[in-house]
């Protein structure tokens, strides 16, 4: 399994719950082209499209309304002699591709399959000078051959500081910003980091669907695995691992006993048994976007507890706006992009030592006894936000760079 490829876990209960279809090998013959007359776009993306619903499939979701787009996964190891491309598509007429290589290929054998399978699509899908839309420098193993009419490297992580990365990561992403047209990044704090290495690099902090969330201020019936739940809950969805800070989940349990800590998310690249494992802290599993709201919905407050080091130091939350769209009062550790988004606002209670972070969940528990003050502040502060708002400004830097 490959670095990002650890988040293929629980990729098959998710596809069972969406009403997955089998894929087809493609072989380069026969193949229906969607949208025929429309550009192409191909997004090279580290996560999997099945995994967890943030900014790669908001964006590209939209960017399907006019562009013919192939999300291209990182690689799957088969028991297959030779490699192929395992294609289906989703919604909005994505096409989802995860190449399946040999796992007796490694080095630059994978990456030759790996390139020779991608020169076949492009010849059988008949694309010529697509708009290719990094979200990781990896892919430039084997696409950097590729011609474009655009390259843009939207840098939504810093990839190099997470666990496991690979050491090239570093070396290939320099490859990619100078090859790049135009660099967005993921908050404000990757803007600062990336803006003297790129002549056009924009920051696009997260963005929210305000209309999904808000679904959890009115809604009222609990999902099954949460309903015998006591209360007060507070809550946590996301990746579960190696930037959250499992001491601080702990110290809260141990100190506040009566509170109940929801968990929500697949646990990737920590072991599960290092776990805290308390009457009161409930790990509940990965759960789809669709659910989301209704977990919300019977949550008191919402945690951002991630731990203070490398792999957290540039990250810029996608759940911060969606916990305040639900109506949620929320306490994160002191994250640069939250502090400075939400923080410093007064829209999110910030603490880093256990003690201070139970104060601030305190008076958390006590303004969402009374929120009407609090969702004033919030609706004002999300009012222009939303994936559509983004995508309008990216595209337009597109329109403008191409």
């Amino acid at each position: 399994m490959s670095w990002a490829g650890a988040h293929q876990i629980n990729i098959e209960q998710y596809r069972m719950r969406q009403g997955y279809r089998q894929a087809a090998h493609f072989s380069g013959m026969n193949h229906t082209r969607l949208f025929p007359a429309a550009a192409a776009l191909i997004c090279f993306s580290h996560l999997r499209w099945h995994f967890v619903y943030q900014r790669p499939q908001h964006l590209m979701a939209r960017f399907a309304r006019e562009y013919r787009v192939f999300f291209i996964e990182e690689p799957v190891a088969t028991d297959a002699a030779e490699p192929w491309l395992e294609s289906h598509a989703v919604e909005g007429g994505i096409q989802i591709v995860v190449p399946r290589i040999s796992g007796c290929l490694t080095g630059p054998e994978a990456g030759a399959a790996q390139r020779a399978l991608f020169d076949r699509l492009l010849a059988a899908e008949g694309i010529r000078q697509p708009v290719l839309y990094y979200f990781t420098p990896l892919a430039l193993k084997f696409s950097d051959h590729m011609g474009a009419s655009l390259v843009v490297y939207d840098c939504m992580d810093e990839l190099s500081a997470f666990s496991g990365a690979p050491p090239e990561t570093i070396g290939l992403e320099r490859a990619l910003l100078a090859r790049a047209d135009l660099v967005f990044t993921g908050g404000v704090s990757l803007f600062e980091a990336k803006r003297h290495l790129h002549p056009n690099v924009h920051a696009f902090p997260s963005s929210v669907d305000v209309a999904h969330f808000a679904r959890a201020r009115t809604l009222r019936s609990d999902p099954e695995d949460q309903a015998p739940i006591r209360r007060p809950r507070l809550g946590f969805y996301g990746v579960i691992d190696e930037r959250l800070d499992i001491e601080l989940i702990d110290a809260v349990a141990i100190m506040r006993p009566e509170w109940q800590l929801v968990m929500v998310g697949p646990v990737v690249k920590i072991d599960p048994a290092v776990l805290p494992r308390r009457s009161n802290i409930h790990w509940l599993g990965p759960k789809l976007y669709e659910e989301l709201p209704l977990y919300l919905a019977g949550w008191d407050v919402a945690l951002l507890p991630f731990a203070r080091n490398e792999s957290t130091r540039f990250i810029s939350p996608t759940k911060t706006p969606e916990y305040l769209a639900a109506g949620r009062p929320v306490v994160s550790t002191p994250i640069t992009d939250v502090v400075r988004g939400y923080g410093e606002a007064g829209l999110t209670r910030i603490a880093e030592a256990p003690e201070d972070f139970v104060v601030q969940c305190e008076a958390a528990l006590r303004e969402a006894q009374q929120p009407a003050g609090f969702l004033a502040r919030v609706d004002r502060a999300l009012g222009q936000m939303s994936w559509d708002s983004t995508y309008a400004r990216m595209r337009e830097l597109i329109r403008c760079a191409a």
